[in-house]
This record gives C-alpha cells, structure tokens and sequence, in this order.
C-alpha cells in the first residue's frame, strides 16, 4: 500500500470520527440555548485568557530552545515553533512538526532564499528527537493533571484506561531515550557495525542519522538541562491551566472550578492523538465535554458546548496570528513551507 493511500485513509477515517462527534452535538445541543450561552458570557474576560494562553506559547519555546542547547535565538524558536502550530491546526498527521524541523535547518541568513542550504542550522533528526523528548514532557505534565483532578473526584473511564496505558509507556520511552543519551558511542559503533553488514549502510549514512538523532537526546545527560526542561514543562502547563479556569469564570456564573480545568485541559491534550480533521474539530469539542462532566459542569450541555468552541476557537485564532506572524519573520508562505516540507530528504546518502 503506496504512503499517499495509508494518508488518504486515516484522513477519512479522522473525517469520519469528526462528523460523528459533530453529529451528535448537534442532534443533543439546543441551537437557541447555545447562542443564549454564548451571548450571556462575559467576553471581556477573553484578553487575559488569550494573554495567558500566549505566555504558555512563550514558555514552552524557552523549553524547546533548552532542548536544543541554545542552537536558535529566542524569537526563532518562538516563530517556529508558532508555525508549527499552525500547521498542526490545517493539515492532517501533526505534519507541523516536520514544519517545524525543515524550519529550524535552515540559515537564518538564508531565510528569504528558497535554497536550504546544508551544514547550517539544526538537523532535521536532532529537531525531531527533540519533539519526541518534548512530547514525552508534556504527557507527563497530563498525567499529574489527572493526578491532582483524582483527589476531587474519581477520573471518567476514557481517561483512567488512557492514563493507565500512558504511563508505563512514558517512563519506558523516558528511560530509553535517556539509556541512548547516555550510550551515545556504543550504540554508535552497534549501529556502524549493523549497517556494514546490511545493505542499508549503501542507501543511508546510518551513523550520520543517528547522531543528529543523540545530538537532540543530549539535554537528557545534563541535569541541569532536565531541570530546565521539567521547569518551563511546568510553567507552560500552569499558563494553560490557568487560561482554561478564566474562561470558566466566562461562562458558569457559580464560578470556575479547578478540578474541572485540570480534567478537561487533560483531556483534550488526549484528544490531540485522536484520528480527526485538521485541529481536531468535534474531539477536541467532546474530549471539554468529557472533562466538564464529570465534575458536574456537563449540563446544560449547550452551555459546556458554548464554552469548548470559545476555548477551541481562541486557540486556533491564537495559533492562526502568530503562525502567520512566524512564517513572515522566516521569509515564507505556507505554500511555500509545504513545499519545502515535502522536499525533506535527510535519510539517503548524497
């Protein structure tokens, strides 16, 4: 089966699980009672959330130029990592992350030509490893989310089975990747030898590959790098946390709940691994709904409903603006970026 079908299928496979989420708010959702919640809310708490949800954004580039041990300046991570975004919420497979590893190879002196020139910039492998620590981090920081929401009340089914299946996995990626990190050159002269006695070490320059790929595992070796990491880890999470409880405070005059926020900012990072149309639209909607519920802020459902738009919305606007913002510091289109993404060539030899 040719990669263009597989593609082709989990997108309608996303597309279908959309419009079924889709369908059933709207077959459930009282059309007059969602405007009237959306119409009785307090907008003029929406600036704060986006400023809180913009710091988070902030945060979480000074995490990833820590992991990258300094290789981009401030703004060009923080640019990057903003298109990225964008282009996780308009195309399928989370292909921002490619985006954001193409980007981040390039010259900054470069950036306004169309050439990638080689040599320069960080390698697209140590860029991607340094996504996978990342997203290793982030699931951690969902998972003591989920511990503290436990203490209020008992976690709904969905997310108990996902937490239980998480977490065993995250400690053992952890631990490999920090065994790699901390093996570089034996496991370097393993792969050398691997690749002189296949045909692979013809068609890729194996040790190449994988150093570029130990080069993004290095922080893991440095405590003071992990520190870092697991600081601004938690600073980001806290912004997010945060930006969700003021939007309560929007649209449920009893108040915002922190329980609640903790749940549902868990759940739908979940809800982000879920097949869908591009920016998660009807999961991201039903993995709030999830979490709202089960600390009893699920009803009346046009109100819950009402409340996960507005938070979905503001953040893909949030990414939309500063995504575009990014792709004009890097001298780029989005056309432009696809087309370079698609170009990527960093496994052959030559």
């Amino acid at each position: 089966m040719s990669e263009t079908v597989k593609k082709w299928r989990i997108a309608l496979v996303g597309a279908l699980i959309s419009a079924v989420v889709l369908l059933f708010f709207l077959s459930q959702v009282d059309l007059a009672e969602f405007g009237d919640a959306l119409r009785s809310a307090r907008f003029e708490l929406l600036p704060p959330v986006a400023l809180l949800i913009l710091l988070g954004l902030a945060a979480r580039a000074v995490r990833w130029r820590v992991l990258l041990g300094g290789s981009l300046s401030y703004w060009r991570a923080f640019h990057i990592l903003n298109v990225a975004y964008l282009a996780n919420g308009i195309l399928p497979l989370r292909l921002g992350e490619l985006a954001r590893a193409y980007l981040a190879s390039r010259h900054q002196s470069a950036r306004q030509s169309d050439a990638m020139p080689t040599g320069h910039g960080v390698p697209v492998l140590q860029s991607l490893s340094t996504v996978v620590v990342e997203r290793l981090l982030d699931v951690l920081a969902v998972l003591v989310l989920l511990g503290l929401a436990l203490g209020f009340a008992p976690l709904p089914d969905v997310l108990r089975a996902s937490a239980l299946l998480m977490l065993p996995m995250t400690l053992l990626g952890f631990a490999a990747l920090v065994l790699l990190a901390a093996r570089r050159e034996p496991a370097l002269d393993l792969i050398r030898r691997l690749g002189a006695r296949t045909r692979l070490e013809k068609r890729f320059d194996l040790p190449a590959l994988a150093a570029q790929i130990f080069d993004g595992l290095t922080p893991l070796t440095q405590s003071r790098d992990v520190a870092l990491a697991l600081v601004w880890t938690t600073i980001s999470w806290v912004f997010s946390v945060a930006s969700g409880y003021v939007l309560m405070l929007a649209f449920y005059p009893q108040g915002g709940s922190i329980a609640a926020t903790l749940l549902f900012t868990a759940s739908a990072s979940f809800a982000v691994a879920v097949p869908a149309v591009p920016g998660n639209l009807g999961t991201y909607e039903a993995s709030i709904w999830v979490g709202l519920a089960a600390m009893g802020y699920g009803e009346p459902l046009a109100t819950a409903t009402a409340f996960a738009v507005t938070i979905h919305g503001l953040n893909l606007l949030i990414n939309a603006i500063l995504g575009g913002i990014g792709l004009t510091a890097e001298g780029m289109s989005l056309g432009e970026l696809t087309q370079g993404v698609q170009a990527l060539n960093v496994y052959k030899r030559g």
